[in-house]
């Protein structure tokens, strides 16, 4: 069952299976749109007061199956689950900690948004109605190291009054209520970064990530 009908069928949270499905279905979705490319991107999904699942590190979105899903706690302690959780887990656990109305984070690297991202321009221009009514602006947060409390701490500003943040030089992070709204959103920062992009609202080159940055990334990889 698509990931839209059962979130339809249930109110509040969504049950464990429920939400392990949708966890899969969207993952699909991102690898097929080329949003996560190789093991990129991760997802969570709220299940209770102090309970999300969680994709695995290490593996592609497209190709995830059930039992490489985790349940944790929101102190990052496993509940279920043998797999290893993303580092990218603190910054989910503070969208969810900022904003009470968020029961699913995504985090993708769509080329045309991480784009913007890496060239530290918002998707401000209002040239757009769907994008004005739908999704509003879509703020920079300043660069954060990968998988660290910094990553965590760059986001935590926009998670209240935005529906979704471009991480410099890094991607896209988008919530909301379900996980079909999460994802939604992330189609349409991705949509209206190609259309900016399209009507020249991107001359500006991307900015490099600082040379002291880059040693602390040397071998570290995004897990």
């Amino acid at each position: 069952m698509l990931i839209e009908e059962l979130e339809r069928r249930y109110r509040g949270w969504l049950p464990d299976d429920a939400a392990m499905q949708g966890i899969l279905q969207i993952g699909r979705r991102m690898y097929e749109r080329g949003y996560a490319a190789a093991n990129d991107g991760n997802i969570t999904c709220l299940v209770g007061p102090d309970a999300v699942w969680a994709t695995p590190t290490g593996v592609s979105k497209g190709f995830m199956t059930e039992e490489m899903l985790i349940k944790l706690d929101f102190g990052r302690r496993v509940l279920e689950g043998a797999w290893a959780p993303s580092t990218e887990l603190m910054m989910h656990l503070r969208v969810y900690r900022e904003n009470p109305d968020v029961k699913a984070v995504i985090h993708a690297h769509s080329p045309a948004a991480t784009a913007f991202a890496c060239a530290g321009i918002p998707l401000d221009q209002p040239i757009l109605a769907e994008a004005v009514s739908m999704q509003g602006q879509t703020p920079v947060a300043p660069f954060a190291l990968p998988g660290t409390p910094a990553l965590a701490e760059s986001v935590a500003p926009f998670c209240k009054d935005y529906r979704g943040v471009l991480l410099a030089n890094h991607g896209v992070l988008t919530w909301g209520a379900s996980l079909t709204e999460a994802f939604y959103r992330l189609e349409r920062i991705e949509y209206y970064a190609n259309l900016l992009r399209l009507t020249g609202f991107l001359p500006r080159p991307a900015k490099p990530i600082s040379k002291a940055d880059i040693e602390r990334l040397k071998g570290s990889g995004e897990k």
